[in-house]
Formats: C-alpha cells, sequence, structure tokens
C-alpha cells in the first residue's frame, strides 16, 4: 500500500493498478508527444537546412552539368584535334617511313653494289693470292731443288760451271773463249778466254767453299764461329793454290787466272771478314770474282778482243778503204757528168721560155688588132688600109 497525503492507494486493488497503468500510458503518451514535437521542430529545422542544401546542391549539380557540357565541348575539339593531328601524325609517319624505305633501298643498292664490287675485288686477290701460294710452293721446290744441287760437291760444281758459262755466252762472242779446254799439263780448266798476247789466254775456274760459308753463318758461339774462320781460310787457300798450280802456265797461258765465286754473299764475306784471303790471292796471281765482277772483266776482255782483231784485220780495212775511195771518185765524176747535162737542159730551158714569151707578146697584139707596130722582119710589106667595101 501506498499513503499519499490522505489518499492510500492499494496495490493491490485491481482498480487501482487499473488506474496506475492508465496513468503509466498516459504519461509515456505525454513523453512520447513532447518526444515527437520537439523532433518535429528539429525535423522542420533539418528539413529546412536540407532544403537549403538541397537547392546549393542543385546549383551545384546545375554547375557540374554546365561544366560537363563545356567539358564534352572540350573533349570534342580535343578529340577533333587529336584526330587532326593523328592523322597529320600519320602522313608524316607515312612519309618519313616513305622516306627511310626509299633511302634504305638505295642503301642497300649501293651496299649490294658495293659488296658485290668488293667480293669480286677479294676474288681476284684470291686468285692472286692462289697463283702466288703455287709460285711460292714452286719457289719453295725450287728452293728445295737447289738445296739438293748445292748440297753434293759435284752438282754444286756443275751450278758454278753454268751460272759461269751464262754469264761468259752473254759478254764474249762464241770463238773467243774453249769450255773444258785441256792444257799442256794435262788439267781441264772450266773455260779458256783465248786472249791475245799480252796476256795470253786465262783460265777461269769455278768454285763454291759453301761448307764452310753455312758454317760460318749457322755459327751460335764464339768458339763455332773461329772454327767456321779456320774452315772458310783453309777451303779458300786450298781453292787458290789449286788454281794457281794447275791453270798458270809459263809461255802457254797468262800471267793469272779467275777464281768464280758464283755467290755474291760468299764473295761479299771474304771482301768484309777475310781480307787476307784476298791478298794471298792477289800474290798467288789468282784473282777472286763474283758474278757482278766477272760480267765487269769480260767486259774488258771484250774491249781487248775487239781491238787486237781490229789490228788483225788493218791490212784489210785499208784496202776497203782504197776500194771505197776508188767508189766515191767515180761517184764524183759521174756527178760532174751529171751537172753537164743539167747545164745543157738548163739552157734549153731558157731558150724555150724565151721564144714562148716572144710568141705570146706577138699573139697579144695580132688580138688587139695591133697592126702598126710590126716587127722589123715586115717593114718592107705593104700596109692594107681598112675602107668600106664597094656598092
Amino acid at each position: 500500500m501506498i499513503q499519499i497525503g490522505d489518499t492510500v492507494i492499494d496495490l493491490g486493488d485491481p482498480l487501482t493498478l487499473a488506474a496506475l497503468g492508465a496513468l503509466t500510458l498516459l504519461f509515456l503518451v505525454l513523453i512520447f508527444g513532447l518526444v515527437a514535437m520537439r523532433r518535429a521542430g528539429h525535423s522542420a529545422i533539418a528539413t529546412e537546412q536540407m532544403l537549403r542544401e538541397m537547392g546549393g546542391l542543385g546549383s551545384r549539380v546545375q554547375a557540374l552539368s554546365d561544366g560537363q557540357q563545356q567539358l564534352s565541348g572540350g573533349l570534342t575539339h580535343v578529340s577533333e584535334a587529336q584526330a587532326a593531328s593523328q592523322t597529320n601524325t600519320l602522313k608524316l609517319m607515312e612519309a618519313r617511313l616513305a622516306e627511310v624505305s626509299q633511302h634504305m633501298t638505295e642503301n642497300l643498292h649501293g651496299s649490294a653494289t658495293k659488296t658485290a664490287r668488293s667480293l669480286g675485288e677479294l676474288q681476284q686477290r684470291l686468285e692472286a693470292i692462289d697463283k702466288a701460294q703455287e709460285n711460292i710452293e714452286k719457289l719453295s721446290g725450287d728452293v728445295l731443288g737447289l738445296q739438293d744441287i748445292l748440297s753434293n760437291k759435284q752438282t754444286r760444281g756443275a751450278f758454278g760451271e753454268i751460272q759461269l758459262k751464262d754469264i761468259v755466252g752473254k759478254a764474249l762472242p762464241s770463238d773467243s773463249y774453249t769450255w773444258q779446254a785441256t792444257l799442256s799439263n794435262g788439267k781441264r780448266a772450266d773455260c779458256l778466254i783465248h786472249l791475245p798476247n799480252p796476256p795470253g789466254p786465262i783460265v777461269i775456274d769455278a768454285k763454291f767453299p759453301l761448307e764452310a760459308y753455312e758454317a760460318l753463318r749457322n755459327a751460335d758461339s764464339d768458339y763455332a764461329a773461329n772454327e767456321a774462320a779456320k774452315f772458310m781460310r783453309r777451303s779458300v787457300k786450298e781453292h787458290i793454290r789449286a788454281i794457281s798450280d794447275k791453270y798458270i802456265l809459263d809461255g802457254e797461258t797468262a800471267d793469272g787466272a779467275l777464281m768464280f765465286l758464283p755467290s755474291e754473299a760468299v764473295y761479299a764475306e771474304l771482301h768484309a771478314n777475310f781480307p787476307e784471303l784476298v791478298r794471298e790471292g792477289f800474290d798467288a796471281r789468282v784473282w777472286i770474282v763474283s758474278p757482278t765482277t766477272c760480267m765487269a772483266t769480260l767486259n774488258t776482255m771484250r774491249a781487248v778482243l775487239k781491238d787486237a782483231r781490229m789490228r788483225e784485220q788493218a791490212g784489210a780495212i785499208r784496202t776497203t778503204l782504197r776500194q771505197l775511195h776508188r767508189d766515191v771518185d767515180l761517184v764524183v765524176e759521174r756527178v760532174g757528168k751529171l751537172e753537164i747535162h743539167f747545164d745543157q737542159a738548163r739552157r734549153d730551158l731558157d731558150g724555150i721560155g724565151t721564144a714562148a714569151e716572144r710568141a705570146g707578146k706577138r699573139a697579144a697584139r695580132l688580138d688587139n688588132f695591133d697592126f702598126e707596130e710590126l716587127s722589123p722582119e715586115s717593114e718592107s710589106a705593104p700596109v692594107v688600109p681598112l675602107r668600106a667595101p664597094d656598092p
């Protein structure tokens, strides 16, 4: 139970409970009404604010629509400009591509031409290299053959004789020398030059100290070089002594002989590093010559032979000169007679010219009817005057 002042409320009474429930419900309704009214006020304010915001939003939407339309126009213009730019770019690219293509075609054509020309030149060079290779192989074979020849003393001697024969055959007439001439002592010389006295026939003998020269060139130490030098001196001295003893004979040959070295290198080596051998050859009256100096010596011998033959033929030359002088006299005599005939013919021609000139002058007078100027031969003849004919 609840007592409010003088009023006592029995909570157990159903009526009281119903009244309390109704009051409670009414209170709740009042509260809800107040809350609703308050919320309605707030809603009106919010609605007004929302309307204002919606108005601003509409303006913004309109502005956005206007901007969108402007943007659409700008995009259209940009699209058109882009399309035009793309078209121009494509045209420029096509022109550039055509130019580049033409340039590349020309370059490729030029490159192809140059390549073809280069290949042709390369082919020619390869052919030249092949020919040179063949020549080198042939030369290599010849060198090997020459080495085989020079490795044997007999073939080496034959090589020197062949070279000597070629030089002598080019420098001297064929009747001025004899090959493999046998002397009175039974020795056979490679070549005997028939020089007149003095100095008399002179012998040329070919020698080739190749082993000593190769040993000297291949020496790889001082000891080997000294031994090779001794070998060279010994070999050359033996050749000088053999030539001096065999081919210098009193009353038969000249007072000296020539030792022919078929190698300029060996000759230069002797004069450069072995001058005592050269002097020893001079003392033994054996003169060492190379292919070059031998040719010069033979040319001197040729002059001597020519002078000797000129002296031998001096009588025949004088006889020929006398005959030539007589023939010249006959020619002079006949020329004199011919001049007389020409002089007579000249006088006859002068007379003919004078008579022709006189005849020409007379023909001119006749042509001009000039009968008053008569020649002395016709002065006694009467002159017939010209007159008119009788009627």
